[in-house]
């Protein structure tokens, strides 16, 4: 028959062995943890640059600088889709959808998203009506094909639906969001 004092070495050598492999198991985990920060820094680092690039003024050729926090690490920056386009610039095909926030008209937008947004106000009321995007599409005067309805509508309907000025209650049926027709 073993001995008390042996089963308990025993016990005692095996929970050492697991705290031994747990140790090395955490050193790996804050290492790759490292690895990982340093990655995302970078890629923080690499989006104001964009943003400071594309916030360039075309006349002064200055940029914005991006404040750094007290750690030194960068500081967020509002990226070019949360910023409104300056009322002075005209708005210009393709161009970036603004975050909608009150104050913010519409004219902000691009002529196909304003097309859209106007559609949407005179067909439904915030929390109403809802229409979908061969609704849309039809209203518009585009043709009902695959292309118009995912590529132009759609594509347009979503992107107007995260940037706030849309809502999408139902899955593929949209209605202005409250905060934009309160202004329309």
């Amino acid at each position: 028959m073993a001995s008390v004092v042996g089963v308990l070495e025993a016990r005692e050598l095996a929970a050492r062995e697991r705290v031994e492999g747990l140790r090395g198991e955490v050193d790996r985990v804050l290492a790759e943890l490292a690895d990982a920060e340093t990655d995302w820094k970078g890629w923080v680092i690499a989006r104001q640059r964009v943003g400071e690039v594309l916030a360039e003024s075309p006349k002064t050729g200055a940029s914005a600088v991006a404040p750094t926090s007290a750690g030194g690490d960068p500081a967020p920056v509002a990226s070019p889709e949360q910023s409104a386009p300056s009322p002075a610039r005209p708005v210009r095909p393709g161009s970036i959808v603004p975050v909608w926030r009150p104050g913010l008209a519409a004219g902000a937008l691009a002529v196909d998203y304003q097309r859209i947004l106007a559609l949407l106000a005179g067909r439904s009321s915030p929390g109403g009506e809802t229409v979908s995007c061969q609704e849309l599409a039809a209203g518009l005067g585009l043709e009902p094909t695959s292309a118009n309805i995912e590529g132009r509508v759609r594509s347009r309907a979503k992107r107007l639906t995260d940037r706030g000025w849309l809502a999408e209650p139902v899955p593929g049926r949209f209605t202005l969001a409250v905060g934009p027709a309160a202004d329309s």
